[in-house]
Formats: structure tokens, C-alpha cells, sequence
């Protein structure tokens, strides 16, 4: 599995399931940690769509921690002050680095959740959206009906 959908899936997913995962590979290998999970700031890249230039939007709180596996090692870092959520990607990214992971089933479930959360929030988004007619149409539309019934009585 690609690293940018592993994490994508793993960021999206509650720290209760993430826990779980990581929880499998810590009973079954040995885990060491590197670096602490802790707490640090990171600045937030942007590209401005006109340009295409990229500029800094801001900084953000986040947690990163790096394990070892077998002498392989893995990291993670997800916005918030979450250190147990971070300590467990890095497990779960040092397991697939070794290619002992094997919760890919489970990984898929959590990704097609999220997917169907996401369209359900669209739908709900779609249900606002205002339909907006040109100015044009919409005075046509009111002088033609206006027309065909008669006019005015005098």
C-alpha cells in the first residue's frame, strides 16, 4: 500500500482503531522507540491556484514519533496533540516498511467508512447549494408569463 493512502486512511481513522492495528504488531514483534512521541510546530504549505506559486499559510500544532522494528524503522506525525495516535502510525508504518503488516483487509474497511462518510457530508453540502440563474432568464421568464395571460384589464 502506497504511504500517502496509508496515512491518509490512518489520519482519518479514530485513535481507538488505529490503536487496535498497532496493537496486533506490538504483540507479535518487538517494538522500540526511537524518538518520543512530543509535540512541535510545522509550517503549512499552500500553492496559490492563479500562479501556481507556493507560500506558507501558517503553523500548526502537530505530534511525530519514529519506532524501530527489526532494525527497520518507522514515523509518523498527524496535526493535533494526539502522541498515542502518533506512536501507533509509526508502529503501523514500521510494520509495513518490514512487510509484516498484515491488517490490509482492515485498513480497506476503514478506508471505504471513510469514504462513505465523505459522500454522506457531501450530500448533505449538495442539499444547500443555491441554483443561481443569469438575470437575463429570469426577466424573460416573468415577461412571457405576464404576457400570454392577458395583460391588464382596463
Amino acid at each position: 500500500m502506497q504511504k500517502q493512502r496509508l496515512f491518509r486512511i490512518l489520519s482519518g481513522a479514530d485513535k481507538e482503531a488505529v490503536e487496535g492495528l498497532a496493537g496486533k504488531v506490538m504483540r507479535q514483534h518487538r517494538v522500540t522507540i526511537v524518538k518520543e512521541p512530543q509535540k512541535t510546530l510545522t509550517m503549512i504549505q499552500m500553492r496559490e491556484p492563479a500562479r501556481q506559486s507556493l507560500f506558507y499559510l501558517g503553523e500548526v500544532i502537530v505530534c511525530e514519533a519514529i519506532v524501530e522494528i527489526s532494525g527497520v524503522r518507522g514515523m509518523a506525525v498527524t496535526m493535533g496533540v494526539e502522541p498515542g495516535k502518533a506512536l501507533h502510525m509509526a508502529i503501523i508504518d514500521a510494520a509495513c516498511n518490514c512487510g509484516i503488516f498484515e491488517d490490509i483487509p482492515t485498513l480497506e474497511a476503514l478506508e471505504a467508512e471513510q469514504e462513505a462518510r465523505r459522500q454522506r457530508e457531501n450530500a448533505l453540502h449538495l442539499k444547500t447549494m443555491v441554483q443561481f440563474h443569469s438575470m437575463d432568464a429570469v426577466h424573460s421568464e416573468d415577461v412571457n408569463s405576464f404576457s400570454g395571460s392577458g395583460g391588464a384589464e382596463t
